[in-house]
């Protein structure tokens, strides 16, 4: 009997968009280029750059919060 070798996914793939989009929003703020928003604004520190930095990358990695669970409402009795 012949061995068939099973592919495993891709993992990690969404680490290395993330890392790369971290990498370049970082290099734009050292560089001064990188503004606040969409207004013409620079930022200034470097923590809003690093917050910046990782809203962005996880737009471009496809990542997004897991939705809260709604609590169950309780039926009410009729009188």
């Amino acid at each position: 009997m012949a061995k068939v070798k099973i592919k495993a996914p891709k993992k990690g793939k969404k680490k290395k968009v993330f890392k790369k989009k971290v990498a370049t929003v970082m290099r734009e703020a050292k560089k001064g280029e990188l503004n606040i928003g969409k207004s013409d604004k620079k930022v200034k520190s470097r923590k809003q750059a690093i917050a910046i930095a990782l809203s962005e990358a996880k737009k471009a990695a496809g990542i997004k919060k897991p939705k809260k669970a709604k609590p169950k409402k309780k039926a009410k009795k009729k009188k």
